[in-house]
């Protein structure tokens, strides 16, 4: 699962990079001002959300939590929607697509990013679960709070 989030996020970040500029050196003068600029708030919160993934990820390497995977994929899922209606209703013209079914959209991706924010507060009230391939502290003994007099004794 970290590594999951790692590779998702960082092919996040990549795409937001490569759409980014394709907005800015394809789209400018093709769609109007106002097309841009819903364009570009897409590009910003899939990078903002790309490095929430990319802290997910990392996060599962130190915490093992319930929520903290599924604040990934709230990030994952509400990014595909929000930013992807943003991008789809700038190119609306260009693609022919009709605008009235993809206004609804922006704002379910909106809520399952904050949901996802949410899920990533309430993950640091939860307790680690113990998953690590590793024995337990009473079979190995807590080697980061034992003394190392008591250490050599085991």
């Amino acid at each position: 699962m970290r590594k999951t989030f790692l590779r998702l996020g960082s092919l996040m970040a990549l795409l937001a990079v490569a759409l980014g500029a394709f907005g800015s050196h394809g789209l400018r003068g093709v769609i109007s001002s106002s097309d841009l600029d819903a364009y570009e708030i897409g590009v910003r919160y899939q990078f903002y959300h790309a490095f929430a993934v990319l802290a997910v990820g990392i996060l599962l390497y130190f915490r093992k939590t319930p929520m903290l995977p599924r604040a990934g994929w709230l990030f994952l899922g509400g990014t595909a929607l929000f930013s992807g209606s943003l991008y789809l209703l700038a190119a609306s013209d260009i693609l022919n697509i009709p605008r009235s079914f993809l206004g609804p959209v922006t704002p379910i991706g909106g809520l399952m990013l904050m949901l996802g924010w949410a899920a990533l507060i309430w993950s640091t009230f939860e307790e680690n679960e113990r998953t690590h391939r590793s024995h337990s502290k009473e079979e190995k003994g807590d080697y980061l709070r034992q003394p190392q007099a008591e250490r050599q004794e085991s």
